[in-house]
């Protein structure tokens, strides 16, 4: 089970190299499943795996002056805060169930539902043409946009440990126009911020397995150095429309998988 798990850590950082995003929605499923983590150390871990990915993937970006620094500045700092506030503040008190139509659901089940949820909207708005020129598009209302993805790829992150590409990316080329090859670049530096201020938080509270998480840590680098490689040479029309169906098969998966175990409760 190691093997598979250290092949899924390469691609964990392939996916994040070629689009910017959806590795995270890998690293807590195979840390669970294929390391045996428990799913709340997994959060952890994730956080740690895809905030130092990323980081080596960002500094790619940056050479190649795939980052748009604006962007950056507002986006990651509203972001930042929040995964601070939901990691320090509201995980350590939230109740293991809550009631909802009269119904005790628990809160991991849900928040699942409202990802998947999430993910599929998203998809939809990477998928479909657009022939809209693709220019950034920083003006108030364009501002107040980003402020509110921002809090939004917050929540995503300090909620489930994901680095929330899948929000970022849609985001960047729907919303600001901003081009896939630069909005890619541009979503790893944001994830790297959230994921690594939202594991410094959490190594006070959980004993690490450092062994295991540098090794799957470095897989996962090679992984994105390879994807970023990859991605300079495919058109990236296609890479915004391949990671929309991705997205959206993800989010069907996760929708069913917690609507079944929804109703066998």
């Amino acid at each position: 089970m190691e093997i598979a798990g250290y092949i899924a850590a390469l691609l964990i950082g392939l996916t994040l190299g070629l689009v910017g995003g959806g590795g995270s929605i890998l690293t807590v499923p195979i840390l669970v499943y294929l390391f045996q983590v428990s799913p709340v150390l997994a959060t952890s871990y994730s956080l740690f795996i895809v905030g130092v990915t990323s980081l080596v993937g960002s500094a790619n970006s940056f050479a190649n002056k795939k980052v748009d620094l604006k962007i950056v500045v507002v986006f990651g700092a509203l972001s930042v805060i929040t995964v601070f506030c939901i990691r320090h503040y509201l995980i350590p008190h939230l109740p293991s169930f809550i009631i909802i139509a009269g119904y005790k659901m628990p809160v991991s089940l849900v928040t699942m539902l409202l990802f998947a949820l999430l993910m599929i909207v998203s998809s939809f708005s990477m998928i479909k043409d657009d022939q809209q020129k693709n220019t950034t598009i920083v003006n108030k209302a364009g501002i107040n946009k980003i402020a509110l993805y921002g809090i939004a790829v917050g929540l995503v992150t300090g909620l489930l440990g994901a680095g929330g590409g899948f929000l970022l990316i849609p985001a960047l080329t729907v919303l600001l126009r901003l081009p896939i090859k630069k909005a890619i670049g541009t979503s790893l530096v944001i994830i790297t911020l959230n994921s690594l201020i939202g594991f410094a938080d959490d190594v006070t509270h959980h004993e690490m397995n450092w062994p295991l998480l540098l090794k799957i840590t470095a897989i996962s680098v090679i992984g994105v150095l390879i994807g970023s490689v990859i991605g300079q040479k495919i058109d990236g029309g296609f890479l915004k429309k391949g990671f929309g169906w991705f997205v959206l098969l993800m989010g069907i998966y996760i929708l069913l998988h917690e609507l079944i175990g929804l109703f066998s409760l």
